[in-house]
């Protein structure tokens, strides 16, 4: 059964665009390593009234938007061969260095919700 990898993390709208950069470099690691999809979305309607919003969940500040993403995997196997792969890839290694400044990252990462998922339904 396939496997995923979600991510909801915080964006400045004023840094959506260097982020779109960002993750589409990262696409390309990814999928040239292995991953079967990709994708990044970013906030449309957040003001929602059920359930625990998006926004919510990563403590959105003013100005900032929540992206929603995900990565399929054949299973959770070749999610982490693959993500091994990816974290030896010397492009994902630069990203790595500029998050080191604070300055220079499109998203506050301490804020950033992760985790690996087991797909029930594949319809």
């Amino acid at each position: 059964m396939k496997y995923v990898d979600g991510f909801v993390l915080p964006v400045p709208v004023k840094n959506v665009d260097a982020y779109r950069r960002m993750a589409q470099q990262a696409s390309k690691v990814w999928k040239e390593h292995g991953a079967l999809e990709y994708r990044e979305c970013v906030g449309d309607d957040l003001n929602v009234k059920m359930g625990l919003p998006f926004a919510d969940t990563v403590k959105l500040k003013r100005g900032e938007t929540v992206v929603f993403a995900w990565i399929v995997y054949k299973s959770r196997a070749h999610r982490d061969a693959v993500n091994a792969k990816v974290m030896k890839d010397p492009r994902l290694a630069k990203m790595m260095e500029l998050m080191k400044d604070k300055k220079a990252q499109p998203f506050d990462h301490t804020r950033m919700a992760y985790g690996g998922f087991k797909v029930i339904v594949d319809a």
